[in-house]
């Protein structure tokens, strides 16, 4: 581990790349970074690894299995990259997988966990200039033990019951928090305003939390929603959208 680039880190980002709403944060945070020039360290954390103690089938809708498995076995590759090619290598890696998973067209039609496939991580493997042959760590279950202890680190943050992404702004001792969830991408004025009131409201002293559950649907292809349409309010009460039951 490159201690050096976790030390000097501006922020602490932790994703898990099968979240749309952290892909569009992620995505807000690129530009933040370069206005600020700010530096991000990606780390990760598991939609799958903190669901473990759930039972999807009567928590979940059907396919959210396939999906966060998808995204650990992503994560495994993203892994398997930062050990062999340093840390600056997620950023690019991360990039990849979300154009290919969030940005490439809707989602309805394809099989549920389509997002973990050989094919797809290979692409953005060599997209990210990083070797092909890393998708064999797609099944490397050795490395879920380090992403779950980072997905430890994330919720020791927060606490438990919080979902992705995570930020943390200043480590070690700086702000983390939560999202924020956001359904639409600001523009280049409308980011710093929104990261300005973001980080201010979380440094005030005592803040613990600001929520709503009515999420619109995020503006990404893969949700059939354009940069120009609002998406579908509902109700992603408990951090998903969650069967009642």
């Amino acid at each position: 581990m490159d201690m050096t680039s976790v030390k000097n880190a501006d922020i602490n980002f932790y994703f898990d790349p099968i979240c749309p709403f952290a892909w569009m944060t992620s995505k807000w945070i690129r530009i933040v970074q370069a206005q600020r020039d700010y530096t991000v360290d990606w780390r990760f954390i598991s939609l799958r690894l903190i669901n473990s103690h759930i039972d999807y089938d009567t928590h979940f809708p059907e396919e959210y299995h396939a999906q966060h498995t998808a995204g650990l076995r992503l994560l495994r590759v993203a892994s398997a990259a930062r050990e062999k090619h340093g840390r600056e290598a997620i950023g690019p890696l991360y990039a990849a997988f979300g154009a290919r998973i969030m940005e490439a067209g809707p989602d309805e039609g394809r099989d549920p966990g389509w997002q973990g496939a050989p094919d797809l991580a290979a692409g953005a493997l060599a997209e990210a200039n990083l070797p092909t042959s890393l998708v064999d760590a797609l099944d490397d279950t050795a490395r879920d033990a380090e992403i779950q202890a980072e997905s430890d680190e994330a919720l020791s943050l927060t606490g438990k019951d919080v979902g992705t992404p995570i930020v943390h702004f200043e480590p070690p001792e700086g702000i983390a928090f939560f999202g924020p969830v956001i359904s639409r991408l600001p523009d280049e004025e409308q980011a710093g305003v929104l990261w300005d009131h973001v980080i201010g409201l979380a440094r005030f002293p005592g803040f613990a939390e600001l929520k709503r559950s009515l999420r619109e649907r995020p503006q990404l292809p893969s949700f059939g929603v354009t940069a120009q349409e609002t998406g579908k309010t509902e109700d992603w009460h408990a951090g998903s959208r969650r069967l009642k039951k």
